[in-house]
């Protein structure tokens, strides 16, 4: 497998500083990542989180999961476009996840918990206060005001972790991603890239160290056939 550029290097790299509306490339790697797991979404800690999905990253050892986890976005109005993998030139190519005011395209993957392929239906920012949708988010026994319910139709057919190629997920940006993938963005924040680093160096480890970072999304738990049922907790 051919390793261009480490992953810290692109990703966790880009933590708080401006990203280009160009997409940030870090890995480029012979082999498809493994299909999306199926877990559960951990209780959000606190008024303010919002919700980043899980997605496989790569290392020197091959691919590993990063779970999914509840973080402080780096300023208000921002929301999370996830990072993906997509099929190029007979490579599977990374890229990097990022904050903007509005989600760009990533990849037509069915994250789950709001990420249903294009933009995110798990919450919004109404007056400088995110609220979030009742019908995608794990309150636990948190108390949250700004709550709303929308009903998402969430997609079970398929869980290909990456967009092209064969069995891969067929989608191109719509016209809003486009726009979006122009603006100003700002890179993973820093417990974002502590969250990576954690899931790089305890590969298969269900926790983590501390709240709100590695481990709070849990690991993958395989379909007894071998593939991911589709995702619950809703």
């Amino acid at each position: 497998m051919k390793l261009l550029r480490s992953l810290s290097a692109a990703m966790i790299g880009l933590a708080m500083t401006p990203v280009a509306a160009e997409v940030a490339v870090g890995v480029s790697v012979n082999l498809a990542p493994p299909l999306l797991p199926v877990y559960a979404q951990p209780p959000i800690p606190a008024p303010g989180y919002l919700w980043t999905p899980g997605y496989w990253a790569y290392g020197p050892a091959g691919y590993y999961w990063v779970p999914g986890v509840w973080v402080q976005p780096p300023s208000v109005g921002v929301l999370w476009t996830p990072p993906w993998w997509g099929w190029v030139g007979g490579a599977y190519v990374f890229h990097a996840g990022y904050w903007g005011p509005h989600v760009g395209f990533y990849g037509g993957i069915n994250y789950g918990f709001g990420y249903g392929g294009v933009g995110f239906a798990g919450g919004r920012w109404q007056g400088g206060v995110f609220a979030y949708n009742h019908s995608v988010t794990n309150f636990g026994g948190v108390h949250i005001t700004n709550v709303y319910n929308e009903r998402v139709v969430v997609r079970t057919s398929g869980h290909a972790a990456f967009n092209g190629g064969p069995g891969g997920v067929r989608a191109a940006p719509t016209a809003a991603e486009r726009v979006a993938e122009r603006e100003q963005h700002v890179g993973a924040t820093g417990p974002q890239g502590d969250h990576e680093r954690g899931a790089a160096a305890h590969p298969g480890e269900a926790h983590g160290p501390g709240p709100g970072g590695y481990g709070r999304g849990g690991q993958p738990h395989p379909h007894p056939e071998g593939h991911p049922r589709p995702e619950q907790h809703r």
